[in-house]
């Protein structure tokens, strides 16, 4: 077992317990999170949330992005400047679309959730855009 600094099983999991979790997954949210797509600008429904919570996977339900790290980028998708646990995401240099970014997935699944860009807001200089329908949204905690 691997746990995050934030005290949560980051394990990978195994392909059939992906595809168990993905049984349930409509078809657009297989398509962003399986299929590496993002949904189009402005019509995420997490997009204006403004409550205080953590957004999870919406695969495994790791915890990726707390409310208090979310801000307005003007970009059509939630933004956040810092994850929940820098051990619940993983980076992975993306070239497709004919320039290079970075590719963010969830540790544990491997799901998408979207990319990270330095041109975000201190402290951390970084923009994590995320696709709403990658995530849930949990109040409190």
């Amino acid at each position: 077992m691997s746990m995050s600094a934030a005290g949560y099983d980051v394990t990978p999991l195994s392909k059939a317990q992906i595809e168990e979790k993905a049984a349930g997954l409509t078809d657009e949210e297989k398509r962003v999170l399986l299929d590496h797509g993002t949904e189009h600008p402005f019509c995420g429904t997490l997009l204006d949330n403004k409550k205080t919570g953590v957004y999870h996977c919406r695969l495994c339900d790791l915890p990726l992005f707390g409310s208090d790290a979310k801000f307005d980028s003007g970009t059509g998708w939630p933004s956040f400047f810092q994850p929940f646990d820098p051990d619940h995401l993983r980076y992975i240099e993306d070239t497709s679309l004919g320039m290079t970014r970075t590719e963010i997935r969830c540790a544990r699944c491997d799901s998408h959730q979207g990319h990270v860009f330095p041109d975000g807001p201190p402290p951390t200089g970084q923009r994590y855009c995320l696709n709403s329908i990658s995530m849930v949204f949990r109040d409190g905690a």
